[in-house]
């Protein structure tokens, strides 16, 4: 399966999955799950008496990979999973490689590697099998979180324009679970069609007013009071303290790379480089006028105290919040 520059968001099981290995590589732990859900589905839809299996990585031997797909009492179709195969003893590789050139007929055997360097001579080796198929689930980066949300709406059948996805992503965050059971409800309650911003908003508004990046956006717009009323709105809805200020800081590096970008890029090309999904360069363009390297300095400066307030230095969060806040529209302000 053919890496793509686009996040992996519909990853999933190849058509055919019994006498197959599935070989599933990559950070994203959601998109990884989601893959052994999904062959294991597959199983279960061709046999639903089919026996489902797990082992590690660190405990595979010819041995167990012969005794987890053996043929059970119930049904000879089986479904296996071996996960963290970076942890594969070397000794192993030879057998595994072995078993993928002539897997067994009734087994759908599940590779899962958790990403990084560490058993990446058995991953070369798997992936020259005819037999074996590679699913890649790179990270998710920040500027890709949009098209993400619209890959995951359009896998159940509905339609969200890049700005609604961008709204959706505002509000709910960057978890992947949570950004997928989102696109999920909607596809149930607006089934077949693209949903609209003011749909998402009636759904998911609430929760965007108080989110720790509308604080942010506020304060570098120099916003005074509408920062401070939503910093009140995300600490009594719960949100973490920690949340709001890696919202500032992830604000100041967005903004110092955007001043600092090639000028005369596509909007695309420009986010990719910020870091950002495209939705959010208009209101770095309002909210970069107001700043320079001096005082976007000063930001990560006050930011690095209130991190360390928020964790324990500090007896009142709430209070190093505030002052945070206020410092950040002061620097704006003093402009």
């Amino acid at each position: 399966m053919a890496r793509s520059s686009a996040p992996q968001s519909v990853s999933s099981a190849p058509a055919s999955v019994l006498g197959r290995v599935v070989l599933v590589t990559g950070k994203e732990e959601f998109l990884r799950d989601r893959v052994v859900r999904d062959v294991r589905a597959a199983v279960r839809e061709i046999d639903p008496e089919a026996e489902l299996s797990e082992t590690r990585g660190s405990e595979l031997t010819l041995a167990t990979l012969g005794e987890l797909a053996a043929p059970s009492l119930f049904s000879s179709t089986r479904g296996v999973v071996v996960w963290e195969l970076e942890n594969l003893p070397e000794e192993s590789v030879a057998g595994l490689v072995g078993y993928a050139g002539s897997p067994a007929d009734d087994v759908a055997l599940v590779l899962v590697h958790s990403g990084g360097p560490r058993g990446s001579g058995v991953l070369t080796k798997l992936r020259k099998v005819a037999a074996v198929s590679d699913v890649k689930v790179d990270e998710v980066k920040g500027y890709q979180m949009g098209g993400f949300v619209q890959a995951e709406i359009r896998r159940h059948g509905s339609r969200l324009d890049p700005d609604t996805a961008g709204f959706l992503v505002q509000a709910v965050g960057h978890d992947l679970r949570s950004l997928a059971a989102a696109a999920h409800q909607l596809a149930t309650d607006f089934p077949g069609r693209t949903v609209s911003a003011e749909e998402v908003k009636r759904y998911f508004g609430g929760r965007s007013e108080a989110t720790s990046f509308a604080v942010a956006d506020h304060a570098f717009e120099g916003r005074r009071e509408k920062a401070l009323e939503e910093l009140r709105w995300a600490l009594d809805g719960g949100v973490a303290p920690v949340l709001v200020t890696s919202a500032f800081a992830n604000g100041a590096r967005g903004l110092a790379r955007f001043a600092t970008a090639p000028r005369g890029m596509r909007d695309a090309d420009l986010a990719r480089e910020v870091g950002v999904p495209p939705w959010k360069l208009k209101s770095l363009r309002s909210q970069v006028r107001g700043w320079d390297e001096r005082s976007l300095a000063a930001v990560l400066v006050e930011v690095a105290r209130t991190d360390a307030d928020v964790k324990g230095a500090s007896s009142d969060a709430a209070y190093a919040l505030e002052r945070m806040t206020l410092t950040v529209c002061a620097l704006r302000s003093g402009r």
